[in-house]
Order: C-alpha cells, then structure tokens, then sequence
C-alpha cells in the first residue's frame, strides 16, 4: 500500500541510462574527431605552387596606422619581383608571426595586393586588375586588421604559396 510520502515497493524508480550513456559517448567521440582533424590540418603552405619559387619579395618593412574607428592596422609593405616568363595574375601569401617562444602566434593566408602610390593616399588593387609581368617589380602591401597581442613584435615569416599565371 503506498501512499502520498513512499512509493509503493513495486514502482521502479530506475532511469535508464544506457541511452544517455549511449548519447555521451557519441558526444565525447565527434568532439575528439573534431579536434584530431582540426589539430592535424596542415600549419603551413603544404606545397607552394611550381611557380611560386619565381615570386620574390623583397624590401620588407612594417609600419602601424589607426583606422577611423580607432583600431590598430598592422601593414607589411615590400617589392614583389616576377623573376619568371609568366605573367602573375593571383598570389597567395602566407604569413606567420611568431610569438617570444617562437611559437606561431598567428597565421594567415592573404591575397598579395600591389600598392599604387599615383593618387591623393596610397592604394591598394588585385593581381587581376594590374598583373605582374615578367620581369617586373611592384610595391606591394598587405594589410592585417588584428594581429595578436602574443605577437613578439619582430617581422613576420612570408611565403608565396599560391599562384596563378598566364
């Protein structure tokens, strides 16, 4: 006989636990796939474009400026030579700043943009809308809007990874 403050003998009070056990583990196992792809995902450029090796930058500097909102832009300005016979159309940079371990605080793969200095301030354009021809050099810039504040202050490492020519 039960009543309002026991439960009778014969109610079971058991939950089942093998679905929410069976739900954990496939929580806990898509989360370690997850982190294996993504701690395995290649750190640098892999393997450049053939053509990559032609795409010389030289002349590196640095320089900081403040947007119109007040935030830090970090720019990394140079000369790009195409030291082959095509003409470069497209270019990939990757770009690794360290931190004071010489650890990879940060990297990036950014589009390479050629700077024009012809106008009122200077500007940036696309591959695509001025190549590079064979044997030419241009100013180039890229610009980071963040870069991270573990960064060891000192140049950071560039690579031509990838390129498109015609």
């Amino acid at each position: 006989m039960g009543g309002f403050i026991q439960p009778s003998p014969t109610q079971e009070n058991d939950t089942n636990w093998v679905p929410i056990l069976v739900g954990l583990v496939a929580v806990v196992v898509a989360v370690g796939v997850i982190l294996l792809v993504w701690h395995n995902q290649p750190k640098g450029s892999g393997n450049p474009h053939p053509y990559a090796a032609n795409v010389k930058l030289t002349d590196i500097k640095m320089s900081a400026a403040q947007n119109f909102v007040g935030a830090s832009v970090t720019y990394v300005d140079g000369t790009v030579t195409n030291a082959g016979d095509k003409t470069v159309i497209h270019a990939v940079i990757h770009v690794i700043f360290r931190n004071s371990m010489s650890e990879v605080a940060q990297a990036e793969d950014v589009p390479l943009r050629l700077l024009q200095l012809g106008g009122p301030y200077p500007d940036t354009v696309d591959l695509l809308s001025a190549p590079l021809q064979p044997s030419q050099g241009q100013p180039f810039r890229l610009t980071f809007e963040h870069v991270s504040a573990d960064w060891n202050q000192s140049y950071p490492e560039l690579e031509v990874t990838d390129v498109t020519v015609k």
